[in-house]
């Protein structure tokens, strides 16, 4: 068996210091837990829907400049940017999303969110951080501390982002729009986190290399027909059956269109026609999510939806003025690409700090998020990351173990997450990568 030797006394130095220098950030951190659970639990208590961040924002903002920050609100509707410089070196961009759900909390914890508010749809519900987001602005916050009690380790420009409206894939972009890469210091890296109800310990970290999440379309499709009597099909041209036939048709698109070796997702969430047994309608409506990971294949998939649907329009025998519409609604959150080469640098820190058996590489998935934006507004400039952390408690792991009890997902009423570890990890990791992207004496 080798072993690496050091070939100078510098190098031995470093060898030696790695450890004192993790132990003492996770010392420094093991600290600051109790005032940050604190602050998740509050969050978790208080939950926002997209560019409703207002309390969270103002709360958030204030302990920024606390911390130490040079602030600015409302960036992008409800954002918040905190700059801090550190000298000369590159600039790390770390973000946080805010908002919260349009789910009624089932999680019976002693903090539960019981807040209600009424979204677009008009429809009073309740309202809960099922996604997650409140242990990222906890990391978020944790990150932040550790980060200004080590300045003497890192030189550079932090640009900490508290984000609006990833829920609605529209808050990234909000940000950019509002002069984020022009009011603030355009980031030379740009990492984030996100927790994850994953089949592994709470506080286990993996990443994705490449492509890591989809591409996300909302399609509408209005099917028209004309009406009749239920009695005397023959009269009519149903657009049930013309829909219905559509959404068959559908799927070969996926199928026999798309390349077997390359995922998509097309999935027709929702069919609305009619409003009497015995009468045929005139229109029907279908939603669908469209799901892809390059530009190349998202385009493909569009333009199969808008083919099978006039073609079996044509089928039915409709006339040009009634072909069917579809509607793709823009923007579009875009799919997030992780550069290769910076994740695994990334990662190669956490697996050091954090051990091998704490840090793996996970599969990409068909969710969304708008974290992409970040890179794709720069995609020259900016390298960029986004990891999970495993927030699965260990009694849901037993349950799956022993008789199969399925792990609820994120957006459940009922997801948990084990907060104390994700919050602990998340802080730790977005703090050490920064450090190792921002050392002394490289510019």
């Amino acid at each position: 068996m080798s072993k690496t030797v050091p070939t100078s006394l510098a190098a031995l130095a470093m060898v030696l210091s790695a450890p004192a220098a993790a132990n003492e950030l996770r010392d420094d951190l093991a600290a600051d837990m109790p005032e940050l659970m604190e602050l998740y639990r509050d969050l978790h208590a208080n939950p926002e829907l997209s560019f409703e961040e207002h309390r969270t924002a103002a709360k958030l903002a204030e302990r920024m400049r606390k911390i130490g920050f040079d602030v600015t609100e409302g960036v992008g509707r409800t954002g918040v940017v905190s700059i801090l410089r550190n000298g000369e070196g590159p600039t790390v961009l770390l973000r946080a999303d805010m908002d919260g759900l349009p789910v009624i909390e089932q999680t019976g914890l002693p903090y539960a969110s019981t807040v209600t508010a009424t979204p677009a749809s008009g429809v009073t519900t309740g309202v809960m951080h099922a996604c997650g987001h409140d242990t990222h602005m906890a990391g978020f916050i944790g990150a932040a501390q550790l980060l200004v009690g080590h300045k003497d380790s890192w030189r550079g420009t932090l640009v900490m982002v508290l984000q609006p409206a990833e829920e609605l894939g529209l808050g990234a972009l909000a940000m950019l729009e509002d002069g984020l890469y022009s009011r603030f210091p355009k980031p030379d890296y740009a990492l984030a986190f996100h927790d994850a109800a994953a089949p592994a310990p709470a506080g286990t970290i993996g990443y994705t290399p490449g492509y890591a999440l989809a591409n996300v379309d909302s399609v509408d499709i209005t099917v028209k027909g004309v009406g009749g009597h239920g009695a005397y099909p023959h009269t009519a041209i149903d657009p049930v059956v013309l829909a219905s036939a559509i959404v068959m048709k559908l799927q070969t698109v996926v199928s026999r269109n798309s390349s077997p070796l390359d995922p998509a997702v097309i999935t027709v969430g929702s069919f609305h026609a009619g409003a009497k047994h015995n009468i045929i309608s005139d229109e029907a409506k279908l939603q669908l999510t469209v799901r892809s990971y390059s530009d190349e294949s998202r385009q493909l998939l569009l333009d199969g939806i808008r083919r099978v649907a006039r073609g079996e329009a044509i089928t039915a025998g409709l006339p040009e003025n009634l072909m069917p519409e579809v509607t793709v609604k823009d923007p579009h959150t875009p799919s997030t690409f992780n550069d290769p080469e910076f994740s695994e640098k990334v990662a190669a820190g956490f697996r050091q700090r954090f051990g091998e058996n704490r840090v793996m590489e996970w599969p990409a998935v068909m969710g969304g998020e708008d974290f992409s934006q970040y890179r794709r507004a720069a995609p020259e400039d900016v390298k960029s990351m986004i990891f999970w952390i495993s927030g699965t408690p260990q009694s849901m792991l037993d349950a799956l173990e022993k008789d199969g009890t399925p792990l609820p997902s994120l957006h459940s009423p009922f997801w948990a997450p084990d907060a104390d570890k994700v919050v602990a990890a998340g802080a730790e990791a977005l703090a050490s990568a920064a450090i190792d992207l921002m050392p002394i004496g490289e510019n």
